[in-house]
């Protein structure tokens, strides 16, 4: 089992957890019984996923003593803290609890984005979560956080691939003890193609999406891939029997390209 990451909470975070981005309505409950058979302890919502009502009821079936439950503040509509408070609350009744909140994104333009995280802050200090992070903020944002408030994110959850390292931004995550959770790890599937990656997974006898969360883990951060699939769920989770040596990162770092998969900080306000 992958090691669990200390959060700067002095909690943990299981290092690789699944991903309920995009997955049906319908078949959620399911998905998520899989992922708990397949043995994830972290599962990662969100309202804007719209599909945390049927994984609460997944979640009722399960013991959920040993997992993580997250989810995120979306705030497109409204910033300010009776808004954050509806959707706390909405989540935290559809999943029947919450350990982790994150703001889902800045939304920088509307200039409201510390006053969120003071929301947060409240959620926590009152009891009502564990651990509150952000995603998808830029060093600017999670400075700006720290500046005003004192309180730094457990966590950013970030696109990051080994199209996008974002070795600046990990950089500064460690500096201030933030731990990077990689969303998009696989880059929407798309790098599973790749022949260099390819390559490494077969000198390895594994799969690419093996060796693309083994990376993620190896670069010290946490990582939620995504999968419909019970198998390649168990698959994605399965990757104690190898480690990438100093030819494979290598090879793995040519690929940065800058290129992302999903939306910039600065596009979604």
């Amino acid at each position: 089992m992958t090691a669990d990451l200390v959060l700067n909470d002095s909690s943990l975070l299981p290092a690789v957890g699944f991903g309920l981005f995009q997955v049906p309505p319908e078949i959620t409950e399911q998905v998520v019984l899989d992922g708990v058979a397949a043995g994830y302890r972290l599962l990662d919502g969100a309202e804007f996923y719209t599909n945390e009502v049927e994984a609460g009821r997944a979640l009722a079936q399960v013991d959920r003593s040993d997992l993580r439950v997250a989810s995120k503040f979306w705030g497109e509509e409204s910033q300010d803290r009776d808004a954050v408070l509806r959707s706390f609350d909405a989540s935290e009744r559809a999943l029947d609890g919450l350990d982790i909140y994150l703001i889902h994104w800045p939304r920088a333009s509307r200039n409201q984005y510390v006053d969120v995280w003071r929301t947060l802050i409240e959620l926590r200090d009152g009891g009502r979560v564990r651990t509150i992070g952000v995603s998808n903020f830029t060093e600017a944002h999670l400075q700006r956080l720290i500046d005003e408030t004192g309180v730094v994110p457990a966590i950013n959850q970030v696109e990051t691939h080994p199209w996008l390292p974002q070795h600046e931004l990990r950089a500064f995550h460690a500096r201030h003890g933030i731990v990077t959770q990689a969303w998009s790890p696989l880059g929407r599937g798309r790098l599973l193609e790749d022949p260099v990656l390819g390559a490494v997974a077969r000198r390895h006898g594994v799969s690419t999406a093996q060796v693309i969360v083994r990376w993620h883990v190896q670069l010290g951060g946490a990582v939620l891939p995504r999968s419909t699939n019970p198998d390649r769920l168990r698959s994605n989770r399965q990757i104690e029997g190898f480690v990438l040596d100093d030819r494979d990162m290598a090879e793995i770092a040519t690929l940065d390209c800058g290129r992302r998969t999903g939306s910039h900080p600065d596009d979604r306000q």
